[in-house]
């Protein structure tokens, strides 16, 4: 049996895949067990369909959990569509994306009044690349035309 190169490459390209594959499998299972381990009553979770509600029970056998999306309402949802635990928001993170959006324009203007602040106490001689506020005047250019009010005259 001769092994060419080619052949040599693509047993070493499977090779790979097969690993990845495993890899991948195992990171997948890893996940689902932590996912597991934090699905305890009382927990708050967000399903697959983007509902949030305060896990009650999960029932391993039938395959089912019961949220209480509101107080008092309870809904029956396949445990597959448990999604995540969402964990609570810490102090001083935005909920939404207009907080987000305030809070980025807010950094924007410290930025902004640190820089004007900045450049009031440099108002010296431009730095070495800086672009000066005033244009240098250009010297007047040589032309070998005539002034327009000359007429030209016949030899």
């Amino acid at each position: 049996m001769v092994l060419d190169p080619l052949t040599i490459g693509m047993l070493v390209i499977l090779a790979v895949l097969i690993f990845f594959m495993f890899r991948n499998s195992r990171k997948r299972r890893a996940q689902m067990e932590e996912l597991q381990t934090k699905m305890v009553p009382g927990a708050r979770v967000m399903t697959n369909f983007g509902l949030f509600g305060t896990l009650q029970s999960v029932d391993e056998v039938s395959n089912e959990a019961q949220l209480e999306i509101a107080p008092g309402t309870v809904i029956t949802v396949h445990r597959q569509t448990l999604a995540k635990v969402v964990d609570e928001i810490a102090e001083g993170e935005p909920r939404s994306v207009e907080e987000a959006m305030a809070i980025a324009e807010r950094e924007q203007a410290e930025r902004e009044a640190a820089a004007a602040a900045q450049v009031d106490s440099t108002l010296a001689e431009p730095e070495f690349g800086e672009r000066a506020d005033e244009e240098p005047t250009k010297p007047a250019r040589r032309t070998t035309r005539k002034p327009a009010g000359e007429q030209p005259t016949a030899e």
